[in-house]
């Protein structure tokens, strides 16, 4: 019998809040945190809208220790914020004999924001305008004597996860994965595996990422995968809805406390849920499409089920990866329907993308997040601005208004480009 895998704790650094409550309180508000962009000038973008965090200040979050830390990105300054919350609330901060060299970090971590202004003035100082080219010497010596080297390091993907074993003294297992949007939701589920095979007795487990940046808004923008509803923002993001048009950029970080269950129990912890599954399969197809077929969805969903030995009947709620581009979910509808058939119509499923906008690499452990909440409070948050039905996407989506419901165990998709596709189901603790 595998081991089992418990949550412990849980923290967040998202649009709408900087803590549990207060975020938690919000979603089921229905609240929109999409705002005109203010992080960097996109009034000349085609989107010059987003979903930022605000007011966010990590040395009141983790104190003197700041200092060991100030360099740091803004991808590992929310890891960190959102880190400190989780570790406090599952009690290790007041926890005793911890073995330190048996807890690990699992990220789904992105690049951090690049600093462009440098390059911007690199390039403009270099250019030779005898030649119309760029003076590649010239702009070598110019960029070792300008640029910041502890930037460039500070902004690779791997140093959100060594930031927060830094911050909190863990020595076991450290990874990050970078599978595009489907990347903390894949983080979780390798943590539970370091755990079910015994390398870790607990992983502090989740997502970070900020991609509302000049370079980050530029490329979605090409992709035309990004939201240009400028002229209404506040329901620009809208899943599944018929006038959907592409997504809007959120930011922020999802962090959960994975423990074997022998460990959480031996130390007294108070156990939120149970992540009791994980799925994982590639469409092995086009580098931005999933495949029409949801082929690589409906693997996921049920090879995670599988793991949880749960059916379909089990399935309480589902949190959609529920974009709001045409394609993602028009094929997460045709592959929730595969999976689960005609009772794909009595589950509810809803997207708090359309309230906090998509976080990329962080999206799936914020997500997941509300799975337990979901379980804790019996109600489902909704997907908001849904006011027109697209006839391919004609599940219950939760429209407009959470609802109160018995919840005891979720399914929770996330699907990133390049095809990969990872599913977990959380359910109710029972002991």
């Amino acid at each position: 019998m595998k081991r089992r895998v418990v949550i412990t704790g849980m923290g967040w650094i998202t649009p709408l809040g900087l803590d549990i409550k207060t975020a938690w309180a919000r979603l089921l508000a229905g609240e929109c945190a999409i705002e005109k962009t203010t992080l960097f000038d996109a009034r000349t973008f085609p989107t010059t809208f987003s979903a930022q965090v605000n007011d966010f200040d990590l040395k009141g979050l983790i104190g003197p220790v700041y200092e060991l830390h100030k360099t740091a990105s803004r991808n590992s300054r929310f890891a960190m914020g959102a880190a400190i919350q989780a570790w406090k609330s599952a009690g290790l901060d007041q926890a005793k004999d911890l073995d330190h060299r048996l807890v690990g970090v699992y990220l789904g971590a992105g690049e951090g924001p690049l600093d462009f202004d440098p390059f911007v003035e690199i390039a403009i100082d270099a250019w030779d305008r005898e030649k119309g080219q760029l003076d590649t010497v010239k702009w070598a010596k110019l960029a070792y004597e300008k640029l910041d080297s502890v930037k460039e390091f500070e902004q690779d993907p791997n140093m959100p996860a060594a930031h927060v074993a830094k911050l909190l003294g863990l020595k076991g297992p450290n990874f990050n994965c970078l599978t595009a949007c489907a990347a903390s939701t894949q983080a979780l589920g390798e943590a539970a595996e370091q755990i079910i095979c015994g390398d870790a007795e607990a992983m502090v487990a989740g997502g970070t990422h900020s991609m509302i940046h000049p370079f980050g808004v530029t490329g979605f923008n090409r992709l035309t995968a990004l939201s240009t509803r400028n002229d209404d923002i506040k329901t620009a993001s809208r899943p599944f809805d018929r006038d959907r048009d592409g997504f809007v950029l959120g930011e922020g970080a999802g962090v959960l406390v994975l423990e074997s269950e022998e460990h959480a129990k031996a130390r007294g912890a108070k156990i939120l849920a149970e992540l009791a599954g994980f799925g994982s399969s590639a469409d092995a197809y086009r580098i931005t499409d999933i495949h029409e077929s949801g082929r690589g969805g409906i693997a996921a969903m049920k090879q995670a089920m599988q793991d949880a030995n749960v059916t379909i009947d089990d399935i309480d709620y589902i949190s959609a990866h529920g974009t709001g581009t045409s394609e993602n979910d028009k094929v997460e509808t045709l592959a929730i329907k595969a999976v689960f058939g005609e009772r794909a119509y009595k589950v509810p499923v809803s997207s708090i993308k359309s309230m906090m906008g998509h976080l990329i690499a962080a999206a799936g452990a914020v997500e997941a997040i509300t799975c337990v909440l979901a379980i804790h409070d019996h109600i489902v948050p909704p997907t908001i601005n849904y006011s027109n039905q697209d006839l391919e996407c004609d599940l219950d989506y939760v429209p407009n208004t959470a609802r109160k419901a018995t919840i005891r165990t979720c399914l929770s998709n996330s699907f990133g480009f390049g095809g990969q596709n990872d599913t977990l189901i959380i359910r109710e603790y029972k002991g």
